[in-house]
């Protein structure tokens, strides 16, 4: 409402509030208390140390996400071109973050939503590599160019069954089809394993993110599609694993 950082507030807080500031702000309490999440209230969500903006087109950004992003700087350094697809991109936050950190990106990132490729174009925009990523409209890899160095992907994975369970701010306003991986969750993980390799050069990484509790799934999928080859497991700050690294193999 005001824009004003935490300097600003401390600085000006007791000043005589601006004219017609309570009314806005108790209706923006108001959604809070209906449990709407914060960060689509304020419109943003930071990111890898970026502010990236967040509608309800577009699940919000979590920190155990930036393991993808980690991951993909440990493989590619800045000195030489590299391809990577990012798909289910969302608000476009892994495919941002590896673009603002990697001059010699060049990426394809790829949403079923309409909706949550504008927002992504904007993030990309607003972070002044706009001219570096592709934005595509497709169901996972439908249509996508092949032989890439990477392909990165934070699919929807929580099953269905736990829908009752979520938090509200989750089941209530972020969007269903980047929620949701079917009955047991691994849906749309089986397609990005039997589906990236075709996309991926010999030697090129496919890294994914799964959810609490499917990492022996996760690991049975990549050794049984006979072009994969688990590299490691990478874990979040609680320890728990959360992201694979795959390398196609020749």
């Amino acid at each position: 409402m005001l824009e004003w950082d935490a300097a600003r507030l401390l600085s000006s807080g007791g000043e005589e509030e601006p004219a017609g500031f309570a009314g806005r702000y108790e209706a923006l309490v108001a959604r809070r208390a209906a449990r709407e999440p914060l960060h689509y209230i304020v419109g943003f969500r930071e990111f890898w140390g970026l502010a990236l903006e967040v509608t309800p087109a577009v699940l919000i950004p979590r920190p155990e996400t930036e393991l993808i992003v980690e991951a993909v700087l440990a493989i590619v350094d800045d000195s030489r071109l590299f391809t990577m697809i990012d798909v289910c991109t969302g608000s476009g936050n892994v495919a941002v973050a590896v673009a603002t950190e990697r001059r010699h990106a060049r990426i394809v990132a790829a949403d079923v939503s309409e909706a949550a490729l504008e927002v992504a174009r904007r993030n990309a925009a607003r972070h002044g590599v706009e001219g570096r990523v592709t934005f595509v409209h497709a169901d996972l890899f439908g249509g996508l160019p092949g032989s890439v160095d990477l392909v990165t992907v934070n699919p929807p994975y929580v099953p269905e069954a736990s829908a009752r369970g979520l938090q509200p701010e989750v089941g209530r306003y972020e969007p269903g089809v980047a929620l949701f991986g079917g009955a047991d969750g691994l849906h749309m993980l089986e397609r990005v394993v039997r589906e990236a390799p075709a996309l991926l050069r010999p030697g090129g990484h496919l890294i994914c993110e799964f959810g609490f509790g499917q990492e022996i799934d996760v690991e049975r999928l990549i050794a049984a599609s006979g072009a994969l080859a688990l590299v490691e497991l990478k874990r979040d700050m609680q320890g728990l694993a959360r992201t694979a690294v795959a390398i196609r193999t020749e």
